[in-house]
């Protein structure tokens, strides 16, 4: 199938592109960007000028900031495309379930990805703690602002989440694990006196069985980098690491049995032509709330000014 990526930027050079070119169902046939280009590959550098000149493309992946993903999003579902959204779905709970009451209207595939569900241990984990009772769950996802977003001014105004857009990778997987939802029931929101969003934030959920669930987020991390959930249950301990792609039960490393696609962006690709396929939505806001809400009830401070 043909599709068109909007926004070449660094995720989408990284990921999607190679991702697409692997793929056995898409052939990445148009992009939309004002300031990169695919070699190879037909450019728009205006989203509306593509939606009249290729209206044989009925598949749009965008890859754009989340505050102006909603409009783009709008555009291609009211001209009956088929739409995968980049993490995080949109810049509000309320932007997402539109577009999905739209999508469902139009009869066209929505997906919101979570590419961090897709790592390469996140199933072996939940299946593990299937069985379990659980007592405590840690989350830890602290990296350095300055390696990974570089110059994206973006990440730190209105919509842009600020250490909630790694942050919110964390809270994808910690919703796929459990099988109980959770609520969040307090979070503190630390946040430079020079910017709009949190560097780093502490969050605390409610859990229906009394588990401890707590995560600590922080932009401020400078050497080895940390991406880690650790559970404790009445059968032992486990550790998923590495975002997702190591798992240690009980201190022995575990090793993935799956014969699935290698890849968090070619899992997602993959799931992407089983919608489109099937004209079905996928859009699982439960990560996107768990933010909103830390944004309502979590108390601030103020710290020191950020510059790159």
């Amino acid at each position: 199938m043909d599709l068109a990526l909007v926004g070449i930027g660094k995720i989408a050079r990284d990921q999607h592109v190679p991702s697409l070119d692997a793929s056995p169902d898409w052939k990445l046939a148009a992009t939309i960007s004002r300031h990169g280009s695919v070699d190879g590959v037909e450019q728009f550098t205006s989203f509306e000028q593509f939606l009249d000149a290729r209206q044989d493309i009925r598949v749009v992946s965008l890859c754009l900031p989340p505050v102006p993903r909603f409009d783009y999003a709008v555009q291609a579902i009211a001209t009956g495309r088929h739409v995968m959204l980049e993490k995080p779905p949109g810049a509000s709970v309320a932007e997402c379930q539109k577009l999905l009451a739209m999508a469902r209207a139009q009869g066209v595939a929505l997906y919101a990805t979570w590419h961090s569900r897709e790592a390469a241990m996140v199933d072996a984990a939940r299946d593990w703690l299937a069985g379990q009772k659980l007592r405590k769950l840690t989350v830890t996802w602290q990296e350095d602002v300055r390696r990974w977003h570089p110059g994206q001014d973006w990440i730190w105004e209105p919509g842009g989440l600020g250490v909630f857009d790694p942050g919110i990778n964390a809270l994808s997987i910690v919703t796929k694990l459990l099988p109980d939802a959770l609520h969040l029931s307090a979070a503190e929101l630390i946040t430079p006196e020079n910017r709009q969003c949190p560097i780093a934030a502490k969050l605390r959920f409610a859990h229906p069985h009394g588990a401890d669930i707590r995560a600590d987020f922080d932009w401020r991390k400078e050497g080895d980098q940390i991406w880690r959930i650790e559970a404790e249950t009445d059968s032992g301990r486990m550790t998923l690491d590495a975002g997702g792609a190591q798992l240690s039960i009980n201190g022995v490393p575990q090793q993935s049995d799956s014969a699935a696609l290698s890849g968090e962006y070619p899992r997602l690709y993959a799931r992407f032509a089983e919608l489109v396929a099937s004209g079905s939505c996928d859009v699982d806001l439960a990560p996107l709330r768990h933010v909103a809400d830390a944004f309502m009830i979590g108390r601030r401070e103020i710290t020191a000014p950020f510059h790159e």
